[in-house]
């Protein structure tokens, strides 16, 4: 018998292993329902597939919250850089310098007569010889005549000094002024500062010169009886369209001055000085805080993340899908193997 199956066998050797293939198929099939592993394997196998497809769909729903985070910041930067737009930031920087441009002091005396200017350093002021008296005027002056540039009828004398240059060695101008007559209850006489002397030299139409400086700077006076201290600093502003105006702030204090001339006077003198309160000149000037390139490089940013993350939604959903087909596959395959 055993010489007879042999020969079979080597007659049809397909036929033997599609039979040992059933033998096989056959034995595995009476293990699976009957053997304890057979029983526990097709379980455990379930239970990590349904483990690993609610962790995937955990992942899908983490990267989809990331994708509307990642949305919700795109709508943010846009908004943030539209405001920062129509709200510039004030920027102020300070620039030191040994020696100013000269400015200009606009004196408008009316019947008052400048009795001496000299330019002292270091803070130093001697004491007035003769106050009320003509003494020396050491400074580079100008006188001019125009028409007020708000009425255009009335005619203004201005007297203009050149003004303290060297700040390291706290140049200072010193004038003084004396009115004789007055019908007023108290004297004082108005200036302005402008920024350049020079310019005021140079140019050739001056009076129209004094009248846009009119237009344009602030009035000051100060007052007879007095020794007033005027300490300035130079501010810079820049505008939009990129010119750049000049403007003038200054701390004055007052000193009682006590005439000590032995008659009593009917006249009045003016005393006023003129110095740099610092070597730093101030410029201001609006930025816009919002950069487009930080903005275009935090949107590609999460552009990137954003496609990064579709794609690693799409392939989870692969790779789901496979799953899901391979399990219903193995399935079937057991289905098929205990029928």
């Amino acid at each position: 018998q055993l010489s007879e199956d042999v020969e079979r066998a080597s007659e049809n050797p397909t036929e033997e292993r599609e039979g040992g293939m059933e033998v096989h198929e056959d034995s595995s099939s009476v293990i699976l329902p009957d053997g304890e592993l057979g029983t526990t394997t097709p379980s455990l196998r379930f239970s990590k597939t349904c483990l690993k497809n609610v962790f995937s769909v955990i992942l899908l729903f983490i990267y989809l919250l990331l994708m509307a985070v990642a949305v919700f910041l795109v709508y943010q930067t846009i908004s943030d850089f539209r405001e920062k737009l129509k709200h510039p930031v004030m920027s102020v920087t300070y620039k030191e310098v040994s020696l100013y441009d000269a400015p200009g002091i606009a004196f408008y005396p009316g019947r008052a007569r400048l009795l001496s200017c000299k330019h002292h350093y270091y803070d130093h002021i001697p004491p007035l010889i003769n106050p009320g008296q003509p003494g020396d005027i050491e400074c580079t002056t100008q006188r001019i005549n125009y028409t007020d540039p708000f009425t255009n009828q009335t005619m203004k004398y201005a007297l203009v000094v050149q003004g303290p240059r060297d700040v390291k060695k706290r140049e200072l101008v010193f004038l003084q002024f004396h009115l004789n007559e007055t019908d007023q209850d108290f004297s004082a006489i108005d200036y302005l500062l402008f920024s350049s002397f020079q310019e005021f030299v140079s140019s050739p139409e001056k009076a129209k010169f004094m009248k846009d400086c009119e237009s344009s700077y602030s009035s000051w006076k100060f007052s007879a009886g007095f020794r007033t201290w005027v300490k300035m600093s130079l501010v810079k502003t820049k505008e939009e369209d990129g010119s750049e105006t000049v403007e003038f702030k200054q701390e004055t204090s007052v000193v009682n001055y006590i005439d000590q001339r032995t008659k009593p006077r009917s006249d009045q003198l003016f005393f006023v000085v003129f110095e740099w309160k610092d070597p730093f000149i101030q410029t201001v000037q609006d930025i816009i805080t919002a950069n487009p390139w930080n903005m275009i490089a935090l949107l590609c940013g999460i552009f990137l993340a954003l496609f990064k993350a579709a794609d690693f939604a799409k392939l989870s959903v692969k790779w789901m899908i496979k799953i899901r087909r391979r399990h219903l596959k193995r399935t079937r395959q057991v289905t098929n193997h205990i029928s």
